[in-house]
């Protein structure tokens, strides 16, 4: 199946469909997440300076900033520090930052606040996230007028869909889709499932691949995302999960559980 695995250090989180859908948690999911603190707490003690297991919240989420976020997981009663949270808002950043281009951002205006500091005048690169409300003909053909012109297309990710509490809803992945189509180029993805995506929110935790597994509900940018990164995948039951998934993906999912507590169930029994 897979090579020996070292010892587990690293557990990746996804947010939205793992921990919550919109503004309700998943049952349970705050105490399993404390569980998990309390459990680590305890054998801080045994093991000194290093904590057995780093936690870090990774998502995809490009409607709100990360303040917001961290506010919002917060009201839902989730211990959570900012420096524990990767975004893919984070790593777009990083790449225009690399790149150093003027973005035309179609992202939620909501979501503009991690971007402070980014010139956008003048643009040079289009950035594509979920943004409803810039989805018009006027805004695509604007993007669509920058790319043929040779601007970057940056795609912050290309998910299909994603759970709202009134059914599934198009994610940015259809429109990024459109844009490539239309001007026959192919964008840079800087979210999940891009390899580079889970290897960033490793970075500086001194943890490997092989020691890291990741929790979520989406089977493909989740689980499928971090295997090819050479990690463990847990898909969880809840959120955007539909019947069958876990069929969707080659290897199949490390595990498949019911919801988040009972994957930090498996955690604690079988993988420290």
């Amino acid at each position: 199946r897979m090579a020996a695995r070292r010892a587990l250090k690293a557990v990746l989180v996804d947010l939205s469909g793992t921990l919550h859908v919109e503004d309700s948690a998943v049952p349970g999911a705050q105490e399993a997440l404390k569980r998990q603190a309390t459990f680590f707490h305890f054998l801080l003690w045994v093991v000194l300076r290093g904590a057995p297991v780093t936690i870090r919240f990774v998502t995809n989420t490009t409607k709100e900033c990360k303040r917001d976020l961290l506010e919002r997981l917060t009201k839902l009663g989730f211990d959570i520090a900012e420096n524990e949270i990767f975004t893919s808002l984070t790593a777009a950043r990083n790449l225009l930052e690399q790149k150093q281009v003027r973005p035309l951002l179609l992202v939620d205006d909501k979501a503009l606040p991690d971007f402070t500091g980014i010139a956008t005048n003048d643009p040079n690169a289009v950035v594509v996230g979920l943004a409803p409300e810039h989805f018009n003909y006027e805004m695509m053909n604007r993007a669509f007028r920058l790319i043929l012109d040779g601007a970057p297309l940056i795609a912050i990710h290309k998910a299909r869909y994603f759970k709202k509490k009134n059914g599934l809803a198009l994610g940015p992945g259809p429109f990024v889709t459109g844009l490539e189509y239309a001007t026959d180029t192919k964008a840079t993805v800087v979210g999940k499932p891009e390899k580079t995506f889970f290897l960033e929110a490793l970075r500086g935790t001194d943890c490997a691949p092989e020691e890291t597994v990741m929790i979520g509900d989406d089977c493909r940018d989740d689980v499928g995302g971090a295997q090819n990164a050479g990690m463990r995948g847990i898909l969880v039951r809840t959120g955007k999960y539909r019947p069958a998934d876990e069929d969707k993906i080659n290897p199949s999912p490390y595990l498949t559980c019911e919801n988040f507590p009972e994957a930090v169930e498996h955690i604690l029994k079988h993988l420290l």
